[in-house]
C-alpha cells in the first residue's frame, strides 16, 4: 500500500483545512437549489455518468441522451453542474474518448471529466520502472506510456520474439523451423488493459508468462508461487452495443484466464489490483474530478450528493452502492469518534470502539471525501433488462447464473438494488433535479 502513496499526495490536494473552509462557507450559504448572493444556483450534487448503454449503444447515440445534456448546460455551453464520465472502457486515451463524448453529445467535454478503467494505474508508481507486459486492443502501448510505465511490452512483440508459442490457428505457425529471437527483457509483471483480438493467442502467452515467472525461454513451473503480479482494469462480463442482446466484455476474457490457470496448477489465479466499476477506489477518483471541476467553476458549496447513472447492475449500480455503504461507514466511524472524545471529556468511562481507533492507512494521505451519499440510478436502454427479476436470497440463487460480476467480489442483493429505475437518461437526469430542488437559470 505504501506504494500508492504518492498517487494519492500528487493527485488530492484539497486539504482538511480547505474541506473546512468550505463546509462553513456551506453552512451559511446553503438555500433553495443552493443559490447565493449573485444569484446563480450554487449545485451541492455531482453526476457520474457510464457511457455504453446509457448514452450510446456502440457508436449508436443514445436519443435521450443529446435532450439530457441540454439541461446540464447553458446557453453558453457550459455545465450547470458538476459532471463526469465513468467508463469501464480502456482502448483508448482519456482525450480520445472525450472528443467523440464532445460530438455525441453536441457540448465540450475536457479529458478531466472522463475516467477510463485504466485511470488508478497512475497510482502503481512501483510498476512503472518495471517491465510489463500489457494486453488489450487499441494503442495500449501508447496509453501504458501515458499512465507512466516506462517499460511496457506488448503481445505481438512477444510473439515475434518467440514465434513457437502461438500454435492455436494453423495459419499463424511458423512455415518453416524457427528459432526464439531473444530481445526482450524478463516480464516482471502483467496489465490487462481489456479484452484482446486474438483471445487464444492474449491467453496462452499470458499463461507462459505467469507459469515461467516471465521468462518464455524457460519451462514451465506450474508450483512455483506466488506468481507475477498481475492488475486488470474493466470487470465487465458483458456490455451492450447495438446488438439486441449484450455482448463479451473484458470479465468474460478474464473467466477464461483464470479457470485456465486454475486448470493447468490447481491453484486460484491472484490479482495485485482491479481496477474501473465497481471498484470503490474508481469512485474515490470520480469524486475527486467533481470536486475539481467544481473548484474550477467556483462553486463554492460542498459537494455532497454523488448520483451513479448507468445500466449494468453487475457494474455501475453495485459500485455506487459499494462507496456509499463506505460514505456512510465513514460517517458511522466519525460519529463513533465524536462521542468517545465526549465522553472522555466528561469523565466517562467510554473508551473509543477498536473498529474505529485507525482508519484505513491510504485514508491519512486523502482529504477525507465531502461526500456523504451516492445513489444509484439504473436505465433501462442497455443491459439491464426490466423482465428480468434480481433474486433476493443469495442463497437461493445460483451464483453462476445470476451473479455477473467478478469472481473476487461478493455477491450482495442490497449492493444490485437500484436507488431508482428509470427509462433513460433523461428521466435521470428530471429525477435528481426534482430530488435536489435544483433548477439551473
Amino acid at each position: 500500500m505504501k506504494g500508492l502513496l504518492p498517487f494519492y499526495r500528487a493527485f488530492y490536494t484539497l486539504s482538511n483545512r480547505q474541506a473546512k473552509r468550505n463546509a462553513g462557507f456551506a453552512g451559511s450559504q446553503r438555500g433553495f437549489c443552493g443559490t447565493v448572493s449573485d444569484g446563480k444556483p450554487q449545485p451541492g450534487f455531482g453526476l457520474l455518468f457510464d457511457i455504453d448503454g446509457v448514452l450510446v449503444r456502440g457508436k449508436t447515440p443514445i436519443p435521450a441522451a443529446k435532450k439530457a445534456f441540454q439541461k446540464l448546460v447553458n446557453s453558453q455551453g457550459q455545465f450547470v453542474v458538476p459532471v463526469v464520465f465513468v467508463t469501464n472502457a480502456g482502448n483508448c486515451l482519456r482525450q480520445t474518448k472525450a472528443d467523440q463524448l464532445s460530438h455525441i453529445l453536441g457540448v465540450p467535454i475536457t479529458q478531466d471529466q472522463v475516467i477510463m478503467s485504466h485511470s488508478p494505474l497512475r497510482m502503481f508508481t512501483k510498476y512503472h520502472e518495471r517491465c510489463v507486459l500489457v494486453s488489450g486492443q487499441g494503442p495500449v502501448l501508447d496509453i501504458a506510456k501515458n499512465l507512466g510505465f516506462q517499460n511496457v511490452v506488448g503481445i505481438d512483440m512477444l510473439r515475434e520474439s518467440f514465434p513457437l508459442l502461438d500454435m492455436v490457428d494453423h495459419n499463424r505457425r511458423p512455415k518453416l523451423p524457427s528459432t526464439s529471437i531473444v530481445n526482450l527483457p524478463n516480464i516482471e509483471a502483467v496489465i490487462l488493459f481489456g479484452e484482446p483480438i486474438r483471445w487464444e493467442t492474449n491467453l496462452q502467452l499470458i499463461v507462459d508468462i505467469l507459469l515461467t515467472n516471465g521468462n518464455l525461454g524457460s519451462t514451465h513451473q506450474p508450483q512455483k508461487l506466488p506468481h507475477l503480479p498481475l492488475l486488470a482494469c474493466n470487470m465487465d462480463l458483458m456490455w451492450m452495443a447495438e446488438a439486441h442482446s449484450p455482448r463479451f466484455g473484458h470479465g468474460t476474457f478474464l473467466v477464461c484466464l483464470e479457470n485456465i490457470y486454475k486448470k493447468i496448477t490447481g491453484k486460484e489465479l491472484k490479482y495485485e489490483a482491479l481496477m474501473g466499476k465497481p471498484s470503490e477506489l474508481t469512485y474515490h477518483f470520480a469524486e475527486y474530478l467533481i470536486r475539481g471541476l467544481a473548484v474550477e467553476k467556483q462553486w463554492r458549496l460542498p459537494i455532497t450528493s454523488l448520483y451513479a447513472i448507468g445500466d449494468n447492475l453487475m457494474t455501475d449500480i453495485y459500485g455506487a452502492n459499494l462507496y456509499n455503504r463506505y460514505l456512510e461507514e465513514r460517517t458511522a466511524k466519525k460519529k463513533s469518534k465524536a462521542m468517545a472524545k465526549l465522553a472522555s471529556a466528561t469523565g466517562s468511562s467510554t473508551t473509543l470502539p477498536e473498529d474505529v481507533e485507525v482508519d484505513n492507512a491510504w485514508e491519512g494521505e486523502l482529504a477525507p471525501p465531502l461526500a456523504t451519499s451516492c445513489k444509484s440510478i439504473l436505465v433501462c436502454t442497455g443491459v439491464y433488462n426490466p423482465h428480468t427479476e434480481v433474486p433476493t436470497d443469495a442463497n437461493q440463487c445460483i451464483k453462476e447464473t445470476v451473479f455477473h460480476g467478478h469472481r473476487d467480489f461478493r455477491f450482495d442483493p442490497a449492493l444490485v438494488e437500484p436507488g431508482h429505475i428509470v427509462q433513460d437518461v433523461h428521466d435521470a437526469v428530471d429525477l435528481i433535479f426534482e430530488q435536489e430542488k435544483f433548477v439551473p437559470l
